[in-house]
């Protein structure tokens, strides 16, 4: 049989068939347009070993010797005894694939062990940006049932991919890098929250030694699942390295009957020869090329699709739980004056929440504090030119709270009994529980009560919360996190469809449900629940290796920060909330004078560079200096001809996050633009007096080119950089870079 060969932007993926099942021979590099050979890859069998070549199996498994983890572990439970089945072994049966010729798109591979009753369907898809989907669906061919423990995806990483990738973190620090060298053995990253989790690694990268962001070969993957989930890198003795991810099914979660399937979350993975802002590149055209995406002019149908990204106010942080009609209107006529675009109403607004020990799960506007429903409010703020958006936790239940009165059985745990009749709860997390959406009638409540809200209100965008880990999680007695888990998807999924014009932002404790099976139901994400600028760099970059800024928000919080009381210059907390979906979370009735001018300034500078913030290239410079940071986005122009003279090519921030071993910053190379264009670099904020000009420096005199803008060549910005000026820790500088005649 011939080999299967999917190309698409500098990437190749080849698959043989010679040993009788699907083996992935190569994932990386453009091979061209045809292939040799592939009996030039035969190689040596080793002494004391199996006595041929051992496959890397698209679905490794111990049949064909593969000593390293396998891809499905399993087993069948025939006439009551479990255990049969233990080893399968999968072949080829079937291979289909798009198109004609030699290089294919996308391809489903079927393989089948017909004496053990299992046939595992793989289907591949590179899409144009070059990003690999790639998921498997199991299937129970046999005549009696067949427990599923683990169905993997995974893939090889070439011979020099040394190093490894990935993240981890906290409530409010998510998404921060860890590194380390590949050895033997299995590295693995597990997730018990029943949810993404704050220290998720949302990004699992192999690469060459030193691989940074701008240089080096990179393999990353991504599992696309919002549930309990492992991430892994097996490396064997043999010297072969695959990297992949499989949702952690519980306790017999998955018992397949005669015929019954089960499909793996998709597992997204990228090749890039340019560092880590390649494989972010490969990202950003997947989410860009999707017909629901939000991208400004873009053709779709999606709630948010060809409409640029509004200016937010989010009340949390202004009032939290104290509503007050008069102080929200007043907070509404601020919002309007500022040229907010979408006004928020956060957590406090339902029957009995004066705090956050009760009312979840009570879906009732409070009639004590909103006797005329929250219309007077919605009218107040629609009438000003805003959207109306509305804070919402559809899947947690306080026990203060009528519907777990009249439901006890209704919250999800480990017993089979409610906790009104002798079961046990897990522990509480912020005086919550989790509603049991596996239930269908608690399933239906919920989503009358939210489709209800939208019916009866002039409601635009719901900000979707979850804030708890789902700990010890079941259904009538047994483990059922995935189940949670597609429910909770069902629900996303028939409100979108009930409601298409209303966007949904999913909010998770901030940060801790971030992944694209959620980010195909939502249209954006809370980056976390910390809006200190400074931390915001941090899980902002990292976030934004896979997950474009238009759909990350980015918010101003107030001058102290309320989960780390650091205080910021406006200037900082905003070029941070700039490179997103920016908005602010902030009392704004409180700034005045010459603070509420450069707010209001920054507000015209997003509004002005949305468009492209939101549809270029992001680029992450390699700055040897760890103590500053340079990214910014680049128009997407092709080679950069046909951009008029004047136009804006990049928008870049020079950020310091602590003082530097150095005096002086010295020239800062500034990439990404193409080489041949001739631009202007100047600085955009802040300015000489600007309100933050002062703090932001600390140098007797400035480099020339910050007062009046210098004039170079792309090449010459990338290879040579401009002198940087001396900023004080903690500050940054907006950069705005514009093309000019030849």
């Amino acid at each position: 049989m011939d080999p299967l060969y999917l190309r698409s932007a500098s990437t190749s993926l080849v698959i043989s068939f010679d040993s009788g099942e699907a083996e992935v021979i190569h994932w990386g590099a453009d091979l061209g347009a045809s292939l040799p050979d592939l009996a030039i890859l035969g190689g040596p069998v080793p002494h004391s070993a199996v006595d041929e070549a051992i496959p890397a199996g698209l679905l490794p498994q111990a049949s064909s010797s593969w000593q390293g983890r396998p891809a499905l572990r399993g087993h069948r439970i025939a006439d009551g005894v479990p255990g049969h089945d233990f080893s399968v072994r999968l072949r080829v049966a079937d291979v289909s694939a798009d198109g004609a010729g030699p290089v294919r798109n996308s391809a489903v591979i079927v393989q089948a062990d017909a004496d053990a009753g299992i046939s595992v369907a793989s289907s591949l898809r590179l899409h144009d940006g070059g990003l690999l989907e790639l998921r498997h669906t199991v299937t129970n061919t046999g005549n009696s049932p067949f427990q599923l423990d683990e169905l993997a995806t995974v893939l090889p990483v070439a011979p020099d991919a040394v190093e490894l990738l990935d993240l981890t973190g906290r409530w409010c620090r998510e998404r921060h890098p860890q590194r380390r060298t590949i050895q033997q053995g299995t590295w693995v990253r597990t997730g018990r929250h029943g949810r993404t989790g704050h220290d998720a690694s949302l990004l699992f990268a192999a690469g060459t030694a030193g691989f940074g962001n701008r240089h080096g070969k990179v393999w990353a993957t991504h599992l696309a699942w919002s549930g309990n989930h492992e991430q892994f890198a097996d490396s064997v003795a043999d010297g072969r390295t695959m990297i992949g991810g499989s949702e952690l099914l519980g306790p017999a979660e998955i018992v397949l009957a005669p015929g019954g399937s089960y499909a793996t979350p998709a597992l997204f993975a990228a090749y890039s020869d340019r560092g880590l802002d390649g494989v972010s590149e490969a990202f950003y055209a997947w989410f860009r090329n999707r017909p629901h995406h939000v991208l400004p002019g873009a053709a779709g149908h999606g709630a948010g699709a060809g409409k640029p990204r509004p200016v937010v106010l989010n009340t949390w942080e202004a009032v939290y739980f104290d509503h007050n009609l008069t102080t929200l209107i007043e907070l509404a006529d601020s919002a309007a004056e500022l040229g907010v675009e979408r006004f928020v109403l956060d957590d406090g607004w339902f029957r009995g929440r004066r705090d956050d020990h009760a009312g979840l799960g009570d879906w009732y506007v409070d009639e004590a504090l909103w006797p005329d429903g929250l219309a007077p409010l919605i009218e107040a703020v629609t009438s000003r030119g805003m959207e109306f958006g509305l804070w919402v936790e559809p899947e947690m239940v306080n026990l203060d709270s009528d519907v777990v009165r009249a439901h006890p059985e209704w919250i999800a745990g480990p017993s089979a009994q409610s906790y009104k009749n002798g079961g046990r709860l897990p522990l509480e997390w912020r005086h919550q529980h989790i509603l049991d959406l596996v239930n269908p009638d608690a399933w239906q409540y919920i989503y009358d009560r939210v489709d209800a809200l939208l019916r009866e209100n002039n409601i635009s965008y719901l900000k979707w919360d979850q804030n708890r880990d789902l700990l010890e999680h079941g259904h009538a007695g047994r483990a059922s996190v995935h189940a949670q888990t597609l429910a909770a998807y069902r629900l996303f999924d028939e409100l979108r469809k009930a409601h298409p014009g209303v966007e949904i932002e999913s909010c998770s404790s901030g940060g801790a449900r971030v992944d694209l099976g959620i980010l195909e139901r939502t249209d954006r994400i809370w980056g976390s629940d910390c809006n200190d600028a400074l931390e915001r760099q941090t899980i902002q970059h990292w976030t934004g290796l896979v997950v474009p800024p238009e759909l990350v928000g980015g918010h101003i919080g107030p001058t102290t920060s309320h989960t780390t009381a650091r205080t910021h210059d406006l200037s900082f907390r905003a070029i941070t909330a700039l490179f997103g979906h920016f908005g602010m979370e902030w009392d704004i009735r409180q700034v005045q004078g010459a603070e509420r001018e450069e707010l209001k300034r920054f507000i015209r500078l997003y509004k002005e560079h949305r468009g492209l913030i939101h549809s270029g290239r992001m680029v992450r410079a390699d700055v040897p200096d760890d103590a500053l940071m340079l990214h910014g986005v680049v128009a997407d122009v092709a080679a950069g001809d046909g951009a008029a003279p004047g136009s804006t090519a990049a928008l870049f921030a020079l950020v310091s996050t602590r003082t530097s071993f150095s005096e002086q910053p010295g020239r800062v190379a500034i990439p990404g633009l193409p080489p041949e264009t001739n631009y202007r670099v100047e600085a955009v904020f802040p300015a000489p007096g600007d309100a933050d000009y002062a703090h932001t420096f600390t140098q007797v005199q400035p480099p020339a080119w910050l007062a009046s803008g210098a004039e170079a060549s792309g090449r010459f910005l990338a290879e040579v950089g401009v002198p940087m000026p001396i900023l004080n820790p903690e500050h940054a500088v907006l950069l705005k870079v514009t093309t000019v005649g030849s």
